[in-house]
């Protein structure tokens, strides 16, 4: 595609935002709603627009080469991805539940289930590879020195004489069946040289003619047959097509997006060289005020401090004499303040009785406005005046500019002096301060002749606020103690590596978690039925709670802040291979704080607190960081096991919840629990340190359909009509993605994958391999969704449903112009007759 295609994309999505801000901002006005339906449509309609507006400015943003058409479609992309987060944690908090089924308005905005897929922003590894390689060559060279340190003389295992008479018995009877082998091989080569002589001189050509001919046009209309076959089954969509290599054009495609994606790098190295000017200009500014200010007031003033805002504040649009006025009414003001400050104590206490009786008297009115104001309201957005100054920005400066003519889009230098001169006027501003207040000083020296006394007021003033600093110091909190002050960051990550803590991310996309939409959801809900997540659903939870929030700054900074996730699961579902999805679509570190994997390894509770410091601190100086805890449901034991009590899996029960307390908003930190037992634990200790819980469930039909055509397609099987995948998808109801993935490796072996052409490949071959594993039964499913229903978030759906059916009951019940009757009036009055 070329710059003007991809201008019109940008141009497309700044149009669909600018209709959904005019129709989002009403509804951030303080107007309650009743209808909850009517408010999750609004919410619904919302994320859906915004989500394929954020589809558009991610492809527009991946390939727009001008330097600054990328930073506005930057600013407006990161406020997008905040709006989306906003989004869902209303819908979760309206709904009370992490999933929804938006099969409604996806048929209102003709989108399909795929639309509901959350893009992954390229820029998240694109912007970091540097960083990456270079922490890939580190944690490779110190594996490889730990080999090296741990290579050791292997010592011979002693053997019995028995064991070694059978093993040269086996070695020599292979031997002489190798010889026997290639001795009939030999006899039979002769006996078909013997038979092709006979045959040459007794066969007529004519007839040897015939019977080429015959096998050949044979082999030929095969071949032809099974072609035009196998063409008609892709027409009807029963065999999807294979491309086992790209075309001409895909390759010429990537190419190109490479060759853009460089053409970025190369325009973003453009720097600004106005500083020196700058410089010269602000310091003849400054001289010029101080004259001036001498010559109104007959002395010269005194500097603006850095709190006050330096030497910028001298310039906005005012004269030397009310430059020189303002500093003596903020004197005076300090004066006033510390005369106030006795007064303010003494009126201090007759506020608060006063308040008291105040507060009785209102409660009735506050009552009554709560009433009246009964409904949902929109939380007020932090992410919606980004989207509003980066569409403004784009109707201003990009809507009606002609770049017709920029065919290498270049920038243009006159947008750079106007972007680039305050930063560096900025800069610059601080360090020209500091030399003018010296020749303030010098100035004052030579003319004023009156520095002493003045000497002397700053210094009481300066003993008067160390004397504050120390009274304030005795309220503000004691600072944690860093316990590896003496080391580098990359000592400490050194040795995380070499006990096993820190480790390498497999490098699997989320795309690679195969899972279909749930299209009986909104039947199921409307029937009561609480259905089954889908693995769709979980592949966008993990992109919207994990991915977005990792990856983007100001997502994490500004927007819901998410600390901690539980993945709970049956085994097999994928609950690994998400969290190594999420390290390597952010490019995250990963530290295994599993019980399993801190067996004999910090001892102690020292030991476990110096660890927790070494992690924390990387993760923080490295970030985008994650701390996995694999088998969560461990380290919150209602009662340890005997067999693993030498793990000691309960060591960081205590320390868990002031870990992810101190994970903050600034913080690209996530902790990751992966559980396939959840319902083993102590749940209302787990819910604390993890506030957000993932349920993934076995795969349904689709989804199995799904995994098998994709499992079988990367193994480089052969589809043909006696490859029944319907048949198998129905088959392995209730065995897991681990289940099937083990089934397809050990029937599809490389001597069996040879053999496809003369015995095709049927869906027979898997069922043994697959009787010899144990699924996933209904009770185990039914466990794993009575435990969900304990947890926070399922409790408050549960006591909402019930609120919901007893009001809904309570209008079945009532009748028109009266009141309801409680059963026990109703009682009553029967008595009474």
């Amino acid at each position: 595609m070329s710059h003007s295609s991809y201008g019109r994309m940008w141009a497309d999505a700044q149009g669909a935002l600018q209709d959904l801000l005019q129709d989002e901002m009403p509804a951030m006005l303080p107007r309650p709603q009743k209808d909850p339906f009517q408010v999750f449509q609004t919410l619904a309609t919302f994320y859906l627009r915004y989500l394929q507006i954020f589809r558009r400015l991610e492809a527009a943003y991946d390939q727009i080469v001008h330097p600054q058409k990328i930073r506005v479609v930057r600013h407006v992309l990161e406020g997008v991805m905040g709006r989306l987060v906003e989004l869902k944690n209303e819908m979760v908090e309206l709904e009370l539940s992490e999933f929804h089924y938006l099969d409604d308005v996806l048929q209102d905005l003709k989108m399909t289930p795929e639309d509901l897929e959350v893009p992954i922003p390229r820029y998240f590894l694109r912007e970091r590879m540097k960083a990456m390689k270079e922490r890939e060559k580190m944690l490779a060279h110190i594996l490889a020195e730990k080999g090296n340190i741990e290579q050791k003389p292997v010592a011979a295992n002693n053997m019995t004489v028995e064991r070694a008479v059978r093993l040269l018995q086996v070695c020599e009877r292979a031997r002489q069946g190798r010889l026997r082998a290639h001795f009939m091989k030999e006899i039979r080569d002769e006996e078909r040289k013997k038979q092709r002589q006979v045959i040459n001189r007794t066969l007529d050509l004519h007839l040897s003619a015939t019977l080429i001919q015959k096998t050949w046009r044979g082999n030929w209309q095969r071949k032809r047959t099974e072609k035009e076959r196998l063409e008609e089954m892709i027409f009807l969509g029963m065999i999807d097509p294979q491309l086992s290599t790209p075309s001409s054009a895909q390759q010429r495609a990537k190419h190109i997006e490479s060759s853009r994606h460089r053409m970025q790098e190369q325009h973003e190295s453009v720097r600004l060289l106005d500083g020196p000017d700058i410089k010269e200009t602000l310091q003849d500014q400054i001289r010029q005020w101080f004259f001036e200010c001498r010559d109104a007031t007959g002395k010269f003033p005194d500097f603006p401090s850095i709190e006050d805002g330096g030497s910028s504040s001298i310039f906005a649009q005012r004269t030397p004499e009310e430059v020189a006025a303002e500093l003596a009414a903020k004197e005076q003001e300090k004066e006033k303040k510390k005369s106030k400050g006795k007064k303010d104590k003494n009126t201090v206490k007759e506020k608060k009785k006063d308040k008291k009786g105040k507060t009785k008297g209102k409660v009735g009115k506050a009552d009554t406005a709560e009433e009246e104001e009964k409904g949902w309201k929109m939380s007020p957005s932090n992410f919606l005046p980004t989207v509003v100054q980066g569409t403004k920005i784009y109707q201003e400066v990009w809507q009606a500019r002609d770049e017709s003519q920029n065919f290498n889009q270049h920038f243009d230098p006159e947008l750079v002096r106007e972007e680039k001169r305050m930063e560096v006027e900025v800069e610059i501003r601080v360090q020209v301060d500091e030399l003018m207040r010296q020749e303030l000083k010098n100035l004052k020296l030579v003319v004023d002749r009156d520095k002493g006394i003045k000497k002397k007021k700053g210094k009481k003033a300066n003993k008067k606020k160390k004397k504050k600093a120390k009274k304030g110091g005795k309220k503000k909190k004691k600072k944690e103690k860093d316990l590896t002050a003496d080391r580098t960051v990359e000592s400490i990550y050194e040795e995380l590596v070499l006990e096993g803590i820190l480790i390498q991310p497999k490098a699997v996309n989320l795309r690679d978690y195969l899972g279909e939409y749930s299209y009986l959801g909104t039947s199921l809900r409307q029937a009561d039925i609480e259905p089954m997540p889908s693995l769709s659903d979980v592949r966008q939870l993990i992109a919207l709670y994990g991915v977005l929030p990792l990856g983007s700054q100001s997502v994490h900074e500004r927007g819901p802040l998410i600390r901690s996730l539980l993945l709970a699961g049956p085994s097999g579902v994928g609950k690994r291979m998400l969290l190594h999805a999420l390290c390597t679509e952010t490019g995250a570190n990963l530290f295994n704080l599993s019980p399993a994997n801190l067996t004999g390894k910090y001892p102690g509770k020292s030991g476990l607190e110096y660890l927790l410091h070494m992690v924390l601190k990387v993760a923080r100086q490295l970030q985008p960081s994650v701390i996995w805890i694999g088998d969560a449901e461990k380290t919150f034991y209602k009662k340890v096991p005997k067999q693993e009590k030498e793990m000691e899996p309960k060591r960081l029960k205590k320390d868990l919840p002031k870990v992810v307390k101190s994970i903050k908003a600034e913080d690209r930190v996530l902790l990751v629990g992966t559980s396939r037992r959840p319902f083993d634990a102590d749940l209302k200790a787990m819910c604390k340190v993890y506030k957000k819980t993932i349920l993934i469930p076995r795969p349904d039909y689709a989804s199995r359909i799904n995994l098998w055509k994709e499992l079988l397609k990367m193994r480089g099987v052969r589809f043909s009509p006696s490859l029944d995948l319907s048949s198998l998808a129905k088959v392995t109801d209730g065995y897991t993605q681990g289940h099937i993935l083990h089934a397809v490796g050990s029937v599809l072996t490389s001597q069996r994958l040879s053999q496809q052409t003369k015995k095709p490949l049927t869906a027979m071959e898997f069922i043994p391999p697959l009787a010899r594993q144990n699924p996933v039964y209904k009770e185990e499913e039914e466990a794993f969704k009575g435990w969900y229903s304990q947890t926070p978030l399922g409790k408050r759906r549960a006591r909402a449903g019930k609120a919901f059916q007893e009001a809904a009951e309570l209008k079945k019940g009532k009748k028109p112009g009266k009141g309801l009757k409680k059963p026990a009036e109703a009682k009553g009055k029967k008595k009474k007759k």
